[in-house]
């Protein structure tokens, strides 16, 4: 019976220890330094955007129907702009001192000052505007939307100009499109495709489609992209999995588990490592991190709880901070999660 007992505590303080060990691995990877409540703000959050040197972050409040405006300096809620129907893209760009929003039930893009936040114009597209991505070299801020959000067996991104507002035009995809990455040079789009499960890759200045790349699991959400090493890191949710795939020619190069829910991905190019964010949902949530070995490896990290339903993150490189965004559930209100990485 004593040696029995003496088993019994020998692994309970080695269960211990790993616990105390992973604790401290995931707070090297990724440490909670403020919660920002955001009141009053009800149902899931969507996607962000930061004003660097404004020290704003900008949340869509998908099923509450409002821009939230946080103040990071002062970390606290400041602002929340109603009016949209299921707003979901943000783009702030700082060159044009415009705030982009686009919402999917009314198919609206719209354009705010970006210091006052004054309305300034409100462009009509189809139904199911979604992801934003910004040139900087053209100023064309290009947006997906149509599929069957829109009730057509194809998906489109806008190309708007982003100093006259207007739509210049549109680029024909196979489906709706939940992510948008943009190379340095402006020259490729990569859109992903949920419906059909693929990639396309667009030549920006022919406005057409190239490529289109089958992805093994289902349901691509968010993604990020690697430039240095032309990889494409695509999170999927059937099965909740990381896949990275070559931008080059589309072939699959690894594949690891990663959170359920999913529905956030970014590339911190400085360490070299992946996060996903994601919860939504589910009763929980976490963020997974990877460790980008070369360009073909990849270890997982980190787990990191965050809050239930919690899917939606942004990484901020020139601010060094990820950011999740966290609805309100049960006794809890919405908040904002800032974390800052560890080195």
């Amino acid at each position: 019976m004593k040696k029995l007992l003496t088993i019994v505590v020998a692994l309970f303080t080695l269960f211990l220890s790993s616990l105390m060990r992973l604790e401290a691995q995931n707070k090297a990877l990724l440490r909670l330094i403020q919660t920002i409540p955001m009141p009053n703000v009800k149902g899931r959050l969507d996607h962000m955007d930061v004003d660097v040197e404004g020290k704003r972050l900008f949340v869509a409040g998908l099923e509450n129907g409002s821009v939230e405006v946080i103040d990071l300096q002062a970390a606290k809620w400041v602002k929340s702009i109603p009016g949209f129907k299921k707003p979901q893209g943000i783009a702030y760009v700082k060159s044009l001192n415009k705030l982009f929003v686009a919402s999917g039930d009314d198919g609206m893009l719209r354009v705010f000052r970006g210091d006052t936040l004054e309305l300034l114009d409100s462009i009509k597209l189809d139904l199911g505007p979604n992801r934003l991505a910004y040139d900087p070299l053209t100023q064309v801020l290009y947006v997906g939307y149509g599929g069957q959000d829109a009730g057509k067996d194809y998906g489109e991104v806008g190309i708007i100009d982003g100093k006259t507002d207007k739509h210049l035009g549109d680029i024909k995809v196979d489906a709706h499109p939940s992510e948008l990455l943009l190379d340095n040079s402006g020259a490729t789009l990569f859109v992903f495709l949920p419906a059909m499960n693929i990639v396309q890759a667009v030549d920006t200045e022919k406005r057409q489609v190239v490529s289109t790349w089958p992805i093994s699991s289902q349901r691509p959400g968010d993604g990020a992209f690697d430039e240095r090493t032309h990889r494409l890191f695509i999170g999927t949710r059937t099965p909740p999995e990381m896949v990275v795939m070559d931008s080059e020619s589309g072939k699959e190069v690894a594949h690891l588990p990663t959170v359920e829910g999913m529905d956030g991905v970014y590339f911190d190019a400085v360490r070299k490592r992946v996060y996903i964010s994601g919860g939504r949902g589910f009763d929980v949530g976490n963020i997974f991190a990877y460790q980008q070995m070369d360009a073909d490896h990849y270890d997982t990290t980190g787990k990191i709880p965050t809050r239930p339903g919690a899917g939606t993150s942004f990484w901020s490189s020139e601010l060094n901070r990820y950011y999740v965004a966290a609805p309100a559930h049960d006794q809890e209100g919405a908040a904002i999660l800032v974390f800052e990485p560890g080195s």
